[in-house]
């Protein structure tokens, strides 16, 4: 008999075994720690990631590693591949972090959103590239505070649209979906996926994890919750769905966390207690998922799962978006 998707025993996702596959020991230079990677796979085949690297004053830059299996051998950057640029955007001056990618056939380049931080808080940029050795900056799109940001790959009735989560001074915050015609000025901003309250995973403040992933049945978007806990805070993962051609509806919400931490990398870091998945890339079935996700705010971990079972878990398990948000 079939082990049914709702069987506490199933894990949607599960961590590879050589995890974590990246930390600052591998790094070819001095750094402290390397985390919440995006992730594409390159026209040749190859896994890039563009990974998050914390040096030593406390600032983080940008560096790419690319493998043919997208789990060993890795061929690091020698030197940061995308730096700070304090002088021509000031909104950098206290590091660039947490990039997603997406590649944008319309342009046959890819889209890179980044956190720029500066004393103003986090806001969100943009940079395009061709290569991951050079990097075209449309500077930020968003004002602080505002991070957790992907593009979708098409655009809609002629606009692009960027998911992204904006914390206003209530402090609750929500995922908002904005349009643009030109990847630089953004309007139509809509929450469309809100933070609950009370006792849930993802009350108070909920995030996009890696970008949101195009399937028959919609948007697939894995997202963070944060649970304020005495200990601190605690990051777990789940699942929404969104119409494919209205991206700001959304179809189904799960309720529970599917990926907590749990292991020792996970729990323990620099930031302990968290699992946190900037990227991902799928298989060339177009269903085995390979997410890439930081560790505790200190090494890059893998966890694989299946596209189809995300979706089942998610229509069997699921129900309206807004159920319990006040």
């Amino acid at each position: 008999m079939p082990v049914q998707l709702h069987d506490p025993r199933v894990r949607l996702l599960r961590r590879h075994e050589s995890n974590p596959i990246l930390t600052a020991h591998q790094w070819p230079y001095f750094v402290n720690t390397v985390f919440n990677a995006g992730a594409t796979r390159l026209a040749s085949g190859e896994t890039l990631l563009l990974c998050r690297v914390e040096d030593c004053s406390g600032r983080s830059h940008l560096c790419a590693a690319r493998s043919e299996n997208g789990v060993d051998d890795w061929r690091i950057d020698p030197s940061p591949s995308l730096l700070p640029d304090p002088e021509g955007h000031p909104e950098e001056i206290w590091g660039i972090e947490d990039p997603r990618i997406v590649w944008l056939p319309d342009r046959e380049e890819y889209g890179v959103t980044y956190t720029a931080y500066s004393s103003a808080g986090p806001s969100v940029s943009l940079a395009l590239t061709r290569d991951f050795k050079e990097f075209y900056r449309l500077g930020s799109v968003m004002p602080p505070e505002d991070k957790d940001a992907a593009l979708l790959p098409r655009q809609f009735n002629g606009r692009w649209a960027l998911v992204h989560r904006p914390v206003p001074a209530s402090g609750q915050a929500h995922i908002w979906l904005s349009f643009s015609p030109d990847l630089k000025h953004w309007g139509d901003h809509t929450v469309v996926l809100r933070a609950k309250r009370g006792p849930w995973w993802d009350a108070n403040n909920i995030g996009l994890s890696a970008p949101p992933i195009e399937t028959p049945e919609g948007w697939l978007m894995l997202y963070h919750g944060v649970r304020h806990t005495p200990a601190g805070c605690l990051y777990r993962l789940g699942l929404a769905l969104f119409d494919l051609e209205d991206p700001t509806r959304c179809i189904l919400r799960g309720p529970k966390w599917i990926m907590a931490p749990e292991t020792d990398y996970e729990r323990t870091g620099d930031v302990g207690d968290v699992v946190f998945p900037c990227g991902c890339t799928i298989g060339d079935d177009g269903d085995t998922l390979h997410l890439y996700y930081g560790a505790a705010d200190t090494a890059i971990a893998l966890a694989t799962g299946s596209i189809r079972a995300l979706l089942n878990w998610l229509k069997e398990n699921g129900g309206p978006p807004d159920v319990n948000t006040i």
